[in-house]
């Protein structure tokens, strides 16, 4: 099984390279403007925010679920082909693309913690950051066309679908926890631990102008798009330095470990503001990718696993707090920003991650 999610990771996370890295870009390349592109952006994080509050009512994130989830994903993908010159269309796929991957990873995530472990979770999670990298390398010497790009993407989302597949007919039935039974001494509940979830909230609108903007940022400053994707897998290389060796520190305070991680991502932000033409600036800034995203994330799940006994259901509202509203209220954001006061596009990032650090800091003294 550890084959197969590190060859899900692998392939997972490479469609999502294609997808912020690059798809950005070839809609700018198609004709559209910066609000534009934040407002696509902004729509599947949207729907991965609403997604879990279905299964407060009675949904279940089982193997039907996961499948239909897939063929999603897959189906959203296919459909960026014909919509990609119509913004109607195009708003539509990308919530349906949404939908698929707001269901896909929380699935994966709870079987990789419950047979790997926490410690060697980030072992077999880097393979998703290789993934990223991998593509973001090849796919630069290949974006001809914006058609070429939306290939990418379609390739990855049908390699994706198929070790998913592998995984969920492996994984045939997971044993029901007791909350899932519908104990009553084990409902999910947000307000337990509001100031955690306003962190990780937060966390993610500061990578709002990063996972929207950055490309089309850094092209804009004269940096050029062979050095821009280099930065992007200088940060990703980073990222799976730290998940290799991040063991130990999931053994130390969890939530000490989210409140220094934003603070360091507040010092990232700064950096890509006020050099923004700087390489060896943004090359520095893309280091602490490393503390920003792998260790931020690995801290999470690892907290929320511990915390909640509802452990699907607090992953969805992981990636649904987090990458969902956080990321829509980010890509909005930075798209109204970049259109209107380009100069504080990061700016306004690095005051999200200084929210998110102070949520932290009251979560951890609570």
């Amino acid at each position: 099984m550890s084959v197969l999610i590190a060859a899900f990771y692998f392939f997972y996370f490479a469609l999502i390279g294609v997808h912020i890295i690059f798809v950005p870009k070839i809609l700018t390349m198609v004709g559209y403007d910066p609000l534009h592109v934040g407002i696509v952006f902004a729509s599947a994080p949207l729907v991965r925010f609403a997604m879990p509050f279905l299964f407060l009512k009675g949904f279940k994130l089982d193997q039907k679920v996961f499948f239909l989830s897939l063929g999603l994903m897959g189906i959203g993908a296919i459909g960026f082909y014909p919509a990609l010159e119509h913004f109607g269309p195009l708003l539509l796929v990308n919530i349906v693309f949404g939908i698929g991957i707001s269901l896909v990873l929380p699935y994966i995530e709870v079987i990789s913690l419950e047979q790997i472990g926490k410690e060697r979770y980030g072992r077999i999670r880097m393979f998703g950051s290789l993934g990223f990298i991998a593509v973001a390398l090849i796919l630069v010497h290949y974006l001809t066309t914006p058609q070429s790009g939306i290939v990418f993407l379609i390739a990855m989302a049908m390699t994706t679908l198929i070790f998913g597949a592998f995984i969920g007919n492996r994984q045939s039935k997971l044993p029901l926890s007791e909350c899932d039974a519908g104990d009553e001494s084990c409902r999910f509940s947000l307000m337990g631990h509001l100031s955690l979830w306003i962190g990780f909230f937060l966390m993610q609108v500061s990578f709002g102008p990063f996972y929207n903007f950055f490309t089309i940022y850094a092209t804009d400053h004269g940096v050029s798009l062979d050095t821009t994707v280099w930065l992007w897998s200088f940060g990703v290389i980073a990222e799976i330095i730290m998940f290799y060796f991040q063991g130990p520190l999931l053994r130390r305070n969890l939530p000490a470990i989210l409140q220094i991680t934003a603070f360091i991502t507040v010092f990232r932000w700064l950096i890509v503001a006020f050099f923004p033409d700087h390489t060896l600036m943004l090359f520095a800034a893309q280091s602490l990718h490393a503390f920003s995203f792998a260790l931020f994330h690995s801290a999470s799940i690892a907290i929320l696993f511990h915390l909640y006994k509802a452990r699907r259901l607090s992953q969805q509202f992981f990636f649904g707090i987090s990458y969902g509203l956080g990321g829509f209220i980010g890509a909005i954001g930075a798209g109204a920003l970049y259109q209107y006061t380009p100069t504080y596009l990061f700016v306004g990032g690095a005051l999200a991650a200084l929210g998110a650090g102070v949520a932290f800091r009251a979560f951890n003294n609570r």
